[in-house]
């Protein structure tokens, strides 16, 4: 999985007018009022919701099947963050086992906060 097919899912996941950002691992902060700095921006809303907490919503996950790409997309307790697991990247597709591996990726970019992609759709 390389960071151009990541932004190409994504892309052909999401609203064609909303701005975004991913991260190294995957994980994609859609910004429903971008402002100033994106980056900047998604980087403290994954700071804040990125890390696992276990015990806590913090550590809770949703796995989606995705029909118009080969993979999920895992969520969290924020509605506006997800991560993207590709169907190669596990040889498993369970829920369970896909969640808790895309839940781990979130959590590495929450504390890596790598900005590999930045998609600025504000007019």
């Amino acid at each position: 999985m390389t960071h151009e097919s990541v932004i190409a899912t994504w892309r052909q996941l999401l609203h064609p007018g909303r701005s975004w950002v991913l991260f190294a691992n995957g994980t994609c902060v859609i910004l429903m009022e971008p402002d100033g700095d994106l980056a900047g921006q998604a980087r403290d809303l994954l700071r804040e919701f990125g890390p696992v907490q276990a015990g806590t919503a913090a550590g809770d996950f949703t796995t989606i099947g995705l029909d118009d790409a080969p993979g999920w997309a895992v969520t969290c307790h924020h509605p506006d963050i997800l991560t993207y697991v590709a169907d190669d990247e596990l040889e498993a597709d369970d829920d369970l086992t896909v969640g808790l591996f895309g839940r781990g990726k979130r959590d590495q970019d929450g504390h890596e906060l790598v900005v590999v992609h930045v998609e600025d759709k504000r007019s």
